[in-house]
């Protein structure tokens, strides 16, 4: 336990018989043994806070990757490839800026909106 051997212990037990007496050494012994259990009791509930303690982390951590998008879920990368094979419908931003001023400002005056298709091509669809 602590480098204690046999030999070491009987000493400390003839010294405490002769320091406390035998009628006080059963109560001490009792005393003790329900101080050391207590003291287990203490460390076994320390222990179990700081896996409830790094249990919530990992959690946390993960409910913040997932919101951030740093470790996407295996279906996410799927669609991201499928996104990045489409053809990009403008060329640069100030392209999609013009477009976009442009159905702004001069709306289709029937309610359909305007879209392009896949050649660029404008076309009147129902919205």
């Amino acid at each position: 336990m602590f480098g204690i051997g046999m030999p070491e212990l009987i000493v400390i037990m003839v010294i405490a018989l002769i320091v406390i007496g035998p009628s006080k050494l059963p109560d001490l012994a009792r005393a003790l043994g329900k101080g050391m259990a207590e003291f287990r009791k203490a460390t076994q509930e320390i222990k179990e806070s700081f896996d409830l303690d790094e249990d919530l982390k990992e959690v946390k951590e993960d409910l913040v990757d997932s919101i951030s998008g740093v470790k996407p879920p295996s279906d996410a990368e799927e669609t991201a490839s499928q996104l990045l094979e489409e053809a990009p419908k403008y060329k640069d931003f100030d392209e999609m800026l013009e477009d976009y001023e442009k159905k702004k400002e001069d709306p289709d005056k029937s309610g359909q909106r305007v879209t392009e298709t896949e050649t660029g091509e404008e076309k009147e669809g129902d919205g």
